[in-house]
């Protein structure tokens, strides 16, 4: 071979090492990389997570020189597994008993940084009118799984409806009606399907996001709604959750502070009629 293309092979060779260790220094920057501190990624629900985040917050992100990019999710499972591996900074759709319930079963190490907001019970007319008129053996329908239907329930003891046993709280059955002067019929059904069922029953408790969903306004349809000092509200705060360890993050202290800003206050209030209502 000639010496000159000797050469040539030779610095051929020396800039495919350099080539090497420049990519090689890339792939061992991975997430600490000075790009990757600047992109927050969150799992959300489409409404009304996303949509509070996208609308709301990622403006306020990239005034500080963040990229928000929001993954959606119509399932329970995955944002909390994409969280836990590391394919997310954060995510934004459960309340914390979902949130204990899922580590205590799936052995994962999620934490909540801040409650956002709340999606609260509504009770809705049906055959009767008004909760005045209710009459004596009145039909209510209720949600016939344990969270909602201990929360429907709280919402009749909080209209004094019914009286539960002390301590019932948010594990309440219809077993732990203790006073029901009206002697209602509490009717159990699946939650979905609530709102079709409005017709056959004299009210019924109506999860915010069915209710919505149905066209039924919380602020103008509903007879009464879960107070947001309540139990319910305290309990199924809706929360910013993070892989433990992550919380005191820079970017998730700055995602928080932006979740619980004056902006998505007015957004959720203006956007969602009551069917959201923020805890902060």
């Amino acid at each position: 071979m000639k010496k000159s293309a000797l050469k040539k092979l030779a610095a051929f060779a020396a800039a495919g090492v350099l080539a090497a260790g420049v990519l090689a220094g890339c792939a061992g920057s991975g997430s600490n990389s000075g790009s990757d501190d600047k992109t927050i990624t969150v799992a959300a629900s489409p409404t009304p997570h996303a949509e509070i985040l996208t609308n709301a917050v990622a403006d306020q992100l990239k005034e500080q020189g963040y990229t928000l990019e929001v993954k959606e999710f119509t399932d329970y499972i995955q944002p909390n597994t994409v969280t836990e591996e590391g394919e997310v900074d954060a995510n934004y759709f459960q309340h914390q008993p979902y949130l204990d319930s899922f580590n205590e079963e799936k052995g994962t190490h999620l934490v909540s940084v801040e409650p956002i907001h709340f999606e609260p019970f509504g009770l809705y007319a049906g055959k009767t009118a008004s909760l005045d008129a209710l009459a004596d053996g009145a039909t209510v329908a209720v949600p016939n799984d344990t969270t909602n239907e201990a929360r429907a329930l709280l919402l009749l003891q909080q209209e004094g409806l019914i009286k539960l046993a002390d301590g019932a709280g948010i594990t309440a059955t219809a077993k732990d009606i203790v006073e029901n002067p009206k002697n209602l019929q509490i009717k159990e059904l699946e939650a979905a399907n609530i709102p079709n069922a409005l017709k056959d029953v004299d009210i019924a408790c109506i999860n915010g996001n069915y209710a919505q969903a149905a066209g039924l306004s919380v602020e103008k349809d509903a007879l009464a709604v879960e107070a947001t000092d309540s139990l319910a509200a305290e309990t199924y705060a809706n929360v910013l959750v993070v892989k433990d360890g992550n919380q005191d993050s820079e970017k998730i202290q700055a995602l928080a502070k932006a979740l619980k800003s004056d902006a998505v206050r007015d957004f959720i209030n203006k956007t969602y009629e009551g069917a959201v209502v923020p805890v902060f």
